[in-house]
């Protein structure tokens, strides 16, 4: 459980989703608790929400969003930024978050790296911030599951207005584990016309990936090796295919053009955690 002014965030096992509930808050001064005002500028009495609805707002919101319950306390401030080769995935989230204008297209993050490195747990706290200090929509997905849900709405004869206008329309998509799957022909297709459709409409794509985007520069290189010989690091990864392979040069080739990429290199804290 999690607690900030006006509200907290907890896991709920009935769904499945972390929710973020209210707390109670005094009344506030301005509109007595109605949440709503009347203000007289120039004369002309204007009415719209009260200030203090915003918290009401952006809970809703959270709760729409589909973070997994496991999920439920990801955010900056519990990143562990001590494990070695941490901080630079924190930096790049949190940057990006710096930069980042609710009204400006083009801007999306995708993080990449090895399992158990914290790529999850950072995208998490950057949708988190997004909702909670912004007021964006956003929706978040497994690459997987999202591939499944679409399937069974067109298996049920469900249109584009049921399975994929929802992922093109949300303002910011956060997608986990990008390029994960068999790569047939038919998931190749499904995320070119998500990406293609979110390209054109100018809307921002966060993303995970097990897969390279780029190669490894020299220092990334060292550190990896050095986790390796530590026992923390897995093999894997040096192998892995590059992103661009699992997606498609046209998915790639946008994504590269909207997208600030950033890399993950830590060791696994999975790993970490098991033997302490």
């Amino acid at each position: 459980m999690e607690w900030h002014e006006g509200w907290r965030i907890v896991g709920d096992p009935s769904t499945g989703h972390a929710k973020a509930e209210l707390l109670p808050m005094p009344t506030c001064a301005f509109c007595g608790g109605v949440g709503r005002r009347e203000i007289v500028l120039n004369g002309v009495t204007r009415a719209g929400k009260c200030r203090c609805q915003r918290v009401v707002d952006r809970v809703a919101l959270f709760n729409i969003a589909g973070i997994p319950a496991r999920h439920a306390k990801c955010s900056l401030e519990s990143f562990d930024q001590s494990l070695p080769g941490a901080k630079p995935g924190w930096d790049t989230a949190k940057s990006w978050l710096d930069r980042f204008r609710p009204d400006q297209e083009g801007q999306g993050l995708v993080l990449s790296g090895e399992p158990g490195r914290g790529k999850t747990h950072l995208m998490v706290a950057v949708v988190r911030e997004l909702i909670f200090r912004h007021g964006v929509e956003v929706r978040f997905v497994e690459f997987t599951h999202l591939l499944s849900r679409i399937r069974e709405g067109m298996d049920r004869g469900d249109g584009d207005a049921t399975t994929l206008t929802p992922l093109v329309k949300v303002p910011v998509l956060a997608i986990d584990e990008l390029g994960k799957g068999r790569k047939t022909d038919w998931e190749l297709t499904i995320i070119d016309e998500i990406v293609t459709r979110r390209y054109n409409s100018g809307g921002v794509l966060l993303a995970t990936t097990n897969f390279l985007f780029r190669p490894y520069r020299p220092e990334e290189l060292r550190q990896i090796q050095q986790a390796r010989e530590r026992g923390g690091a897995s093999l894997a990864h040096g192998a892995l295919e590059q992103l661009s392979d699992r997606l498609g040069d046209r998915v790639f080739s946008r994504l590269r053009e909207t997208v600030r990429f950033g890399g993950v290199v830590g060791e696994d804290y999975r790993a970490l955690r098991s033997v302490k």
